[in-house]
Parts: structure tokens; C-alpha cells; sequence
């Protein structure tokens, strides 16, 4: 995303009062009345004044304006209300003030009122700005030259604004899966307020935060690649070296991101655990509960130890959890996947081999009715460790 579209966006967001309108030709100065400053209609007084002014009188006001981030001017607000004149104006921008120009008509200037004598203003000259401020706050351009309203920006557009924010603050191409994975947990849970999700429905906030790392993952490969792309490749091998370099970066976060996400629910449910414990052989289970030094401690009650492993899909994959670790042979190991159905022959061969499946509630119902019963939640899950930690 432009700078000048986050910053006004942000601005927008943090300030008390937005307004916003294309500059027209009076504006800008293109029919010979620039002098008169920026228009603003009777609707959007308030970003102006608290109360509205008086026919036969004039009224004014001083303010601060802080343009683009970048340099400020003191700017007068003022009501002209004598004779035939009913109108309200911004004026006085100072010497080579750049944006009320010919060039700049038809651009999109946002004004942010933060106090009574302190505003922040942008003026977006291009396309993309313009639309990508609009597309914000759900506004269509016909919806403009008044107060933005931003108490009605829904959830996925205050989603997409996080996302842009988290990209364009980034000083690395790709970050790592864990901060990835991190990252999608803090704007899902700032955007939908669903914290207590965490601890009274495990399940739905595992599938919250797994989606929502694939919309932060897929805007960030946009960001990094989407002009490439477009502009296409001179040769096949550089196709081929792309692809595959986007392949092996989804392979490696899909992998990871399930892990990153357990491990946070694991948190928030104060559950004890190891996670890439090592066990015998150098292996490494995903998880294991309590601890890996409870692993180890030949005193610990074997019984009382867990194993999970996390496994994005599951259908082939999942022989490789039973030797994981040597004390837990002959007891139950608890697979947690993503994966939606499973075939009733491979779950009658997970059952043999005394296998668990943990998957997000809603999943369950895509698996073998007569067989859905064997399939535990992440709730369940959950309260199982607990109740053997307080063995």
C-alpha cells in the first residue's frame, strides 16, 4: 500500500473527526478563485466548528495542520456569513503550499481533526491511493465531500487495513513462520475482539487464527511478487525459479503455522509443555506435556506423560508419530491435523496402532459418521491434559 493512503488511513482511524472530498477545479485555483481556499460543505461544520455560524457575521479560527507527515502550517478555518455569502472554508496554507494546484484537482484530500486546534492533513494524487483509501471505509466516490463515518468500517476491511500496516512495516522480504504466525494472531485478535475464544472455544480460535495467517501470508506474497508477475518473465527458467521459490515458502509456513497456533492455545489454557522436545535418537515430537525434563526424568510416571503431533494433513504421514518417543510405546499418541476426512480404513489403522485424532470441532463432521465418535476436539484435548497434570 502508498504511504500517504496507510498514513492518511491510520490517521483516520486514530483521529476524533475525518472528512473527506475531490478538490475541485474552485479548489485548486482553475477558475480563479483559489484564494478562497478549500471548500467544505454545511454537513461537515464539525470538522470545522462546534457550533455553526451565524448569517450577517463572520467567524474564525487558528489551527495547526500537519500535511502528508511532513511539514506544518498555521491554517484559518473561517465562516463568511455577510450579505448574499453562506459558506465555510480552510485558507491560508502559506507560501508554496503544494497541493492546491491545477495538478491536484480531482485529487482526494482527507482531513483529521485531533483536537480543537490540531489536524492532520493528506492530499492523494493517484489512482491507487485514492481507491485504496476509499475501499478502506467502504466508501464509493459518490460518498465523499462529508464526515467519513468510521465507526461502520467492518471487520475484514479493519483486517485488511492491519494486514497493510503489518506488510509495510516489514525491513525483510518474508518473515519468519513463527513471526508470521504471531503476527496473524495479533490482528485477528485486535480486529474480532475473540480473546476468550482461547479458553472457551479452542477449536474455532485454532481455525481463526489458521485462516487468518493465510490471508496475511497470500497479501504478503502479493505485495512481494504481484508486480513481477504482472509484468511477466523473459525467459522459462525464470518462471520455473519464482515458482518454485513461492512453492517451497508455502510448504515451509503450512508446516510450522499449526504448530505456532497449538502452542498459542497451549498458552492461553496455561497447559505445561515442551514443544520440538527431544527424545531418544535425536527425535523430536512436537509436543510433549509437561516437559521435556519430565520426558527424561525416569522418575516421572510414564502415564502421566503426553505426546502430540501436529500435522497440517495427515492421510500418509502420520506412521512416522508412533516411534517418536520410546517411554510412550504401548501408550496412546494424539495426533492433531487440519485435515478434512479421513478414509474409514486408515482410521481403523490409527486405531490399531493406538492413535488419537484431534481435530477442530467443526472438521469432525467430514469425517466417517460411524467413526466420528473416536475423534476428539481441541477442548477435549485440553481438558484431558489438565486432568492429568493434577494427577
Amino acid at each position: 500500500m502508498d504511504s500517504y493512503s496507510m498514513q492518511a488511513i491510520q490517521a483516520s482511524l486514530a483521529g476524533e473527526t475525518v472528512f473527506c472530498k475531490f478538490l475541485s477545479a474552485n479548489d485548486t485555483g482553475l477558475t480563479g478563485g483559489h484564494q478562497a481556499g478549500i471548500y467544505i460543505s454545511k454537513p461537515s461544520i464539525p470538522i470545522l466548528f462546534p457550533e455553526p455560524g451565524v448569517r450577517g457575521e463572520k467567524k474564525e479560527k487558528w489551527v495547526k495542520v500537519l500535511w502528508q507527515d511532513d511539514f506544518e502550517t498555521d491554517t484559518r478555518f473561517i465562516y463568511y456569513g455577510q450579505k448574499t455569502r453562506n459558506e465555510y472554508r480552510i485558507t491560508n496554507f502559506g507560501r508554496g503550499f503544494p497541493f492546491l494546484k491545477s495538478e491536484y484537482t480531482g485529487a482526494l484530500f482527507v482531513f483529521v481533526k485531533f483536537s480543537e486546534d490540531y489536524y492532520r492533513g493528506f492530499v492523494l494524487n493517484t489512482e491507487d491511493e485514492i481507491n485504496q483509501y476509499l475501499d478502506a471505509f467502504g466508501l464509493s466516490p459518490a460518498e465523499t465531500n462529508r464526515l467519513v463515518d468510521i465507526r461502520h468500517t467492518s471487520p475484514e476491511q479493519n483486517e485488511k487495513l492491519e494486514i497493510d500496516r503489518f506488510i509495510t512495516g516489514l525491513d525483510v522480504d518474508f518473515p519468519s513462520s513463527e513471526e508470521m504466525s504471531a503476527a496473524a494472531r495479533r490482528i485477528q485478535d485486535a480486529v474480532y475482539n475473540h480473546t476468550d475464544f482461547i479458553r472457551s472455544n479452542p477449536d474455532r480460535k485454532l481455525l481463526d487464527w489458521t485462516d487468518a495467517e493465510y490471508r496475511l501470508f497470500r497479501a504478503l506474497e502479493y505485495a512481494r511478487y504481484g508486480d513481477l508477475i504482472t509484468r511477466g518473465f523473459s525467459n522459462v527458467e525464470d518462471f520455473i525459479a519464482t515458482a518454485n521459490q513461492v512453492l517451497n515458502r508455502r510448504k515451509s509456513r503450512a508446516g510450522k503455522s499449526l504448530e505456532h497456533h497449538l502452542a498459542a492455545i497451549f498458552d492461553g489454557n496455561s497447559i505445561l509443555y515442551t514443544a520440538q522436545a527431544v527424545t531418544e535418537g535425536n527425535k523430536k515430537p512436537d509436543f510433549i506435556f509437561p516437559s521435556q525434563t519430565a520426558y527424561h526424568n525416569m522418575s516421572f510416571p510414564a502415564d502421566q506423560l503426553i505426546s502430540l503431533a501436529a500435522k497440517t494433513t495427515c492421510k500418509d504421514r502420520w506412521r512416522q508419530i508412533l516411534n517418536e518417543a520410546d517411554r510412550l510405546r504401548g501408550q496412546t499418541k494424539y495426533l492433531c491435523t487440519l485435515q478434512q476426512g479421513i478414509s474409514a480404513a486408515q482410521m481403523d489403522e490409527m486405531q490399531e496402532e493406538q492413535v488419537i485424532l484431534v481435530v477442530p470441532k467443526p472438521y469432525i463432521a467430514t469425517y466417517p459418521r460411524d467413526r466420528q465418535d473416536r475423534i476428539w476436539t481441541i477442548e477435549k484435548f485440553i481438558k484431558y491434559v489438565r486432568e492429568v497434570e493434577q494427577m
